[in-house]
């Protein structure tokens, strides 16, 4: 007798009072920053006229409440997410759900290690070939790679990939000669030629994985609902070794879930689309996701580059339901290790942002799409208002004149008042809405039992005060790294798309200083003004200027490898360290083979010795 199929987890229901509540969050989130914004400016507006307010304050208090509501508009969506039930959300089990549908499994590939990225591709057709549905899903690397000797190496490894998985699951490679419009063109090049013979499109980065039960449950879903054109999941990074990468890793795994729960309940069936690991309708992408080339030249003109949510809003225009599903886990991806890897993919990132401005008016666009190209473009402008905020701090008592001490006749003089505990409550306000949100996610972990996965309660909060301790650390150097980013697309530069270095390991210190050198001059800079001319802002821009005169030594000691360790003793230690998802051990036992290791994938995801892989086939 065939099971019953799963009761469709859509725990977002297409109604007329569910999309009223979806407005009504929206409007209390945006209530909620400018309100957050007008308490912040008004205790700026105290500090700053204790003695006496000139423009330069007026100034300083627009930059310090347009980066307030950013900060709240951060907060908001944890808050959502924080509100919202169930308190831990469980994935469905997986039910061998008949389906019609074909499905292409699309992994793009740019200039990457073969080995590594088919690696992931055989050990996700072994995840469905252990469910017996290896035979629904056909995999295409789409390969853009520029580099001959790189493209020779995956037409080797490819063929060793297929001989491998190649009966278990189709697979197909092809390389373009040229690489017009990046990934996106890349993707849109499989729809036009390939396109009609699938009913989705799986669409992942050379770095993902994911399970062959979560593929399987995404494939339903989109079964279930016809207008569901794009179903995104949450991708949580592994194999991170650095103290940096490990931090990202425990964020996306403790944090992430949270966030990325208030984001589906603001944005609804208008959500986003993160580029990889998710699952299109090939009909919806074809007819909505034609991408124009920008009039003029880079870096406004030209490609799209940040082309995810340009799709995403254009297939909304079209009626098509955009959505996240953050219970669907099993998605996976690798992230950079270094800040200075970090910085280059961000450079990337903020240049399609920007892009985001030649967009936003196009017509027939959703009031919310271009709401969410407005917080794309802000995610970089943040960084330069803040700068510009801390120069006019050290700018204003030089442009101030001489204080009046009789204002009134009389024998007496009335001096200015220093308000230290308005700028202290200030500063704890604004600190309040980033580390808050984080410690509201570990008491409620604490009720939820989600804590036991990241070693309980008590390691959970040290993790999270430590990832605390290193952002705040960090933030000074990529609010610098930022700054320079969107100056150089303001000024024209075009950064390109360079290739991703997803093995690179530790950066050395003079690798480091090479790459900033000018973040610390900066920060001394900075310093010596302030100690010349507002001596009474020192200790606070301490805060900012320190961690940036010694931002050699924090990219450096940031990429040394973490060891996860044992439970008690491993840093930012996730559940992942202690029950790893199959599909990541299967991937590495793959890769280990292939590099010339003994391990191997015994079918249920755990590295064996040949020999015992060989009679573990034999008995299945």
């Amino acid at each position: 007798m065939a099971a019953k199929p799963a009761q469709f987890q859509g725990w977002r229901p297409k109604s007329a009072l569910y999309r009223m509540m979806v407005s009504v969050r929206r409007v209390l989130s945006i209530l909620f920053c400018l309100l957050m914004a007008g308490l912040v400016s008004a205790l700026a507006i105290g500090y700053f006229s204790s003695d006496g307010i000139q423009w330069v304050d007026a100034a300083r208090v627009g930059l310090l409440a347009t980066s307030t509501a950013w900060l709240a508009w951060g907060a908001a969506y944890a808050f959502n997410g924080l509100l919202s039930f169930p308190l831990k959300l469980e994935t469905p089990p997986f039910v061998p759900t008949p389906t019609k549908a074909r499905t292409a499994v699309l992994v793009p590939v740019y200039n990457e290690d073969p080995v590594k990225t088919f690696s992931h591709v055989a050990a996700m057709i072994g995840s469905l070939k252990a469910l017996g549905i290896a035979g629904r899903f056909d995999f295409a690397i789409l390969s853009d790679t520029r580099d001959a000797q790189v493209a020779q190496e995956e037409a080797r490894w490819f063929e060793r990939l297929r001989g491998e998985c190649g009966a278990d699951a189709a697979l197909y490679y092809r390389r373009r000669e040229m690489n017009t419009g990046k990934k996106a063109g890349n993707v849109a090049d499989f729809i036009r030629t390939s396109g009609a013979l699938y009913d989705y499109l799986i669409v992942l980065d050379a770095d993902s994985l994911m399970e062959g039960a979560t593929m399987a449950e995404m494939v339903r879903r989109m079964d279930a609902d016809p207008k569901l054109g794009l179903l995104q999941t949450l991708p949580k990074i592994v194999h991170a070794r650095s103290y940096f990468g490990r931090a990202m890793q425990f964020s996306t795994a403790f944090y992430s879930p949270v966030y990325t729960r208030g984001l589906a309940e603001l944005q609804g069936d208008a959500g986003p689309f993160w580029g990889h690991n998710a699952i299109v309708r090939t009909r919806a992408f074809a007819q909505s996701c034609g991408l124009p080339e920008l009039s003029g030249t880079p870096p406004f003109g030209g490609h799209i580059l940040s082309h995810d949510y340009v799709e995403a809003a254009l297939l909304t225009r079209n009626g098509w339901t955009v959505r996240v599903d953050p219970d669907l886990t099993g998605s996976f991806e690798e992230g950079p290790d270094n800040v200075i890897d970090f910085a280059k993919r961000d450079r990337r990132w903020c240049q399609g942002n920007l892009q985001h401005g030649r967009v936003m008016t196009a017509p027939g666009l959703k009031a919310w799409s271009r709401f969410v190209f407005l917080q794309n473009i802000m995610a970089y402008v943040a960084s330069p208002l803040w700068a510009l905020f801390i120069l006019a701090s050290i700018a204003a008592p030089t442009l101030k004149g001489v204080p009046d001490y009789f204002p009134e006749p009389g024998l007496f003089p009335v001096f200015p008042r220093v308000e230290q505990g308005l700028a202290l409550t200030l500063l704890v306000g604004v600190f309040g809405l980033l580390i808050g949100p984080k410690l509201v996610i570990v008491a409620r972990g604490a009720l939820s039992g989600v804590n036991a996965g990241f070693g309980g309660t008590r390691r959970a909060l040290l993790n999270t005060l430590t990832e605390i301790a290193t952002t705040s650390l960090l933030a000074p150097i990529m609010l610098m790294y930022q700054c320079r980013a969107v100056l150089e697309v303001l000024s024209g530069m075009d950064g390109g798309w360079p290739a991703t270095n997803r093995e690179a390991g530790s950066v050395s210190l003079s690798e480091a200083w090479a790459a900033s050198w000018w973040i610390s001059a900066t920060g001394l800079v900075t310093l010596g003004f302030a100690f010349q001319f507002a001596p009474e802002y020192v200790s606070w821009l301490l805060l900012v200027a320190a961690p940036q005169v010694f931002a050699p030594l924090l990219i450096h000691v940031s990429s040394w490898t973490a060891s996860a360790g044992s439970r008690q003793a491993g840093v930012f230690r996730t559940s992942a360290d202690d029950d790893p998802a199959p599909v990541v051990t299967r991937q590495e036992a793959v890769l280990a083979r292939w590099r010339g290791g003994i391990a191997h994938d015994d079918g249920a995801g755990r590295p064996v010795e040949q020999g015992v892989l060989a009679s573990a086939d034999a008995k299945r």
